[in-house]
């Protein structure tokens, strides 16, 4: 396997799927490191369930080369699906058997003999906190506890890289961060994880992201960079009262880009932060708005996302069908 012996579980290049004339994954282009978190984030319909599926085995891909774990995406499916672990974003177990009966059952598919089946269903039972449920009906665990027997039964077989497609969808808070700690773990291990999550919160526990848009790969760094380099524009963050209303005072400033409601506050985009301090603190006194606080601060995952999309809404129409993957960060290319 010689992708992985250089380092590198995934690797795609110019990854196209179409189907019929909706290009779905257009000339994709990145790798992923062994052990790597790797973040692939995009809105709805972007393509992130599409990639995955071609990086499992599970879609031919209709242009363009990939391995994953050293073996050939177009070539190779059974090999791959021998490799990876999958969970997806609805929950994949049957409700109707019991903790320890869905896992067997998963552990029969991946072809364990007895032994190491009953090592790793003892694992699967104490990573999950299960103990005390190991003979209730799957269908009756809370969420969390479902999202963990999930992953449990995905990786039974140990595969070196795990594909993740919104594995945190509908629980809770709590329950969310657990589950990352798990993903650690299993990173820290060597395991390279590749997950897609819409929560930014999560994006941050990524060593890197990439930022899917219609198809296009539109950035590919770490978190830090992406905050740090990524976005040309300044952000300021507001806090004064009636936030809803003074939203759209603000947004008809020249000097500001894009506003918009962020916790109980504002955060305004602009290309000038002291500028724009002195334009909004002047319009919400003329106004009435009591201002609590207005400062510069460091933009959030969120947006520069938001920059970023509307980036390449612009350079599409501007230049027609133009390569929105000419904005991708400098990591994007991977070790290739």
């Amino acid at each position: 396997m010689p992708e992985r012996m250089n380092g590198i579980a995934v690797s795609v290049h110019n990854l196209t799927r179409k189907f019929g004339d909706f290009v779905a994954v257009d000339k994709i282009d990145f790798d992923v490191k062994n052990g790597e978190v790797f973040g692939f984030l995009g809105p709805n319909g972007a393509g992130k369930s599409t990639t995955i599926r071609m990086l499992c085995g599970l879609l031919r891909p209709t242009a363009g080369e990939g391995t994953v774990a050293g073996f050939d995406i177009r070539r190779k499916q059974e090999e791959i699906k021998q490799h990876i672990g999958y969970m997806s974003q609805k929950f994949s177990l049957y409700g109707d058997l019991t903790v320890v009966e869905n896992i067997r059952f998963f552990g029969g598919i991946y072809g364990l003999e007895s032994r190491r089946l009953d090592a790793r269903l003892d694992w699967v039972i104490e990573m999950a906190g299960l103990r005390e449920h190991r003979r209730s009906m799957t269908a009756t665990l809370a969420g969390g506890w479902k999202q963990r027997l999930a992953l449990g039964c995905a990786i039974l077989h140990e595969p070196p890289i795990i594909f993740l497609d919104e594995p945190t969808s509908g629980v809770d808070p709590i329950s969310r961060r657990r589950f990352w700690d798990l993903i650690y773990e299993l990173s820290a291990r060597g395991t390279t994880v590749f997950v897609t999550t819409h929560y930014m919160d999560e994006a941050e526990y990524c060593d890197r992201i990439a930022l899917i848009y219609r198809g296009r790969l539109i950035a590919l760094d770490s978190p830090a960079e992406l905050k740090t380099k990524r976005m040309q524009e300044q952000i300021l963050d507001i806090v004064c009262e009636r936030p809803h209303d003074a939203m759209y005072e603000i947004d008809a400033l020249d000097c500001v880009t894009d506003v918009a409601l962020f916790g109980e506050g504002l955060h305004a985009v602009t290309a000038d932060a002291a500028a724009a301090e002195t334009e909004i603190r002047r319009l919400l006194d003329e106004k009435g708005y009591v201002l609590s606080r207005i400062e510069s601060i460091t933009p959030t995952l969120e947006d520069v996302f938001v920059s970023l999309i509307e980036e390449a809404d612009r350079d599409e129409s501007l230049n027609g069908n133009s390569n929105i993957g000419g904005i991708i960060g400098a990591n994007g290319g991977g070790a290739r």
